[in-house]
């Protein structure tokens, strides 16, 4: 018996060894998207209809309404990917934010203060005054080349659509080159209407990525954003042609979405009109998918909706949908309409 058990805590402490040489061997990056749901100041723009926006609507402190909600917001960035990381997302898609001003209020916050966040920015034409952006970890993140794309789309009328751009920031993670796309295409208001306007968005976000290819045929591309459909729309399915099975994948330009296999299991990450959806995705192309043990550069470990009980609405009429800042022209005390996403990106330490 006592040799039993020798060999037990032998055996055990081989493991616990073991255990630790696997996670000193490799090194795990988090990449998260954020609708932050109507994140507007304080101060009015005449430039803007941000008259419009529930912010400006708030009667008593509006202050005392945007620090809340930036505290809030901040501490769901902290915590995405946290626990298999031990560090907030080296990178952040963020999308309904009025300025540069609302993300450098975010990254002060007592949350995020301490990762030092940097921002990637562009005024956007949108009608509602929103706009696209990337925050980034400087320490593990470098941009080389920042661009946006603007979406030219007309009502059957003929009148231009202004909505948001596409940004494109390609950089350095830990030295290796990651080109990243961030999206918010336009929304389902308007019904069927609205569909081709999706379609564009979708065919933009694609002569992007094979732009970056045509120079550049292995690229690692992650495209992520608040996209307005689920996974099985036509943008998806018939002009970006994306792919829900690894084994789909087989050129590198293919496109592997792994939110469509989540969105088959009734997951989702966004109500509208009373449906849930799966409207919040990260996709990536295939030199950033393996299905082998060689992790010798960036590769993605696997993805998924962030979450937690306190982000959900607990009863009522919307039980199970996200605890929003907003509703009616009221401020709530949530956090967003949407929930986030995230991807983990593994590789061996060099």
């Amino acid at each position: 018996m006592k040799k039993i058990t020798t060999f037990i805590f032998a055996l055990l402490i081989t493991l616990n060894i073991a255990a630790q040489n696997d996670k000193k061997n490799y090194q795990i990056r988090t990449v998260a998207f954020y609708n932050l749901e109507n994140l507007f100041d304080t101060i009015n723009n005449t430039a803007k209809n941000d008259e419009a926006s529930p912010m400006m609507e708030i009667k008593g402190n509006r202050s005392k309404v945007y620090w809340d909600k930036l505290d809030k917001l901040g501490r769901v960035l902290s915590e995405i990917g946290s626990k298999k990381s031990h560090n907030s997302p080296v990178l952040i898609g963020v999308v309904e934010i009025e300025n540069d001003t609302v993300l450098k209020d975010l990254v002060k916050g007592k949350f995020l203060k301490k990762k030092r966040y940097k921002i990637v920015h562009y005024e956007s034409p949108d009608k509602r005054g929103i706009d696209v952006g990337l925050l980034y970890q400087d320490r593990y993140f470098k941009p080389i080349h920042t661009e946006k794309f603007e979406l030219l789309i007309y009502n059957t009328e003929g009148e231009r659509v202004y909505t948001r751009d596409q940004l494109l920031v390609t950089g350095l993670l830990d030295g290796e080159k990651i080109h990243v796309i961030v999206n918010h295409w336009p929304s389902k208001r308007g019904g069927t209407r609205s569909i081709p306007f999706r379609e564009k968005a979708a065919a933009l976000n694609l002569k992007i990525i094979n732009t970056i290819r045509a120079t550049e045929p292995n690229a690692k591309i992650i495209t992520m954003g608040d996209f307005n459909d689920d996974p099985i729309e036509t943008g998806f399915k018939k002009i970006m042609r994306t792919k829900m099975k690894k084994k789909n994948v087989k050129q590198a330009g293919d496109i592997y979405n792994p939110f469509e296999d989540m969105f088959r299991r009734g997951l989702n990450t966004a109500g509208y009109r009373d449906n849930l959806h799966l409207f919040d995705q990260i996709l990536i192309t295939k030199p950033l998918l393996t299905t082998s043990k060689d992790f010798s550069s960036y590769k993605m470990l696997n993805a998924g909706i962030y979450n937690p009980k306190y982000m959900i609405n607990k009863k009522g009429r919307y039980k199970g949908y996200p605890f929003r800042s907003w509703s009616w022209g009221s401020y709530t005390g949530g956090y967003s309409d949407h929930f986030p996403v995230y991807m983990y990106l593994i590789r061996e330490k060099k």
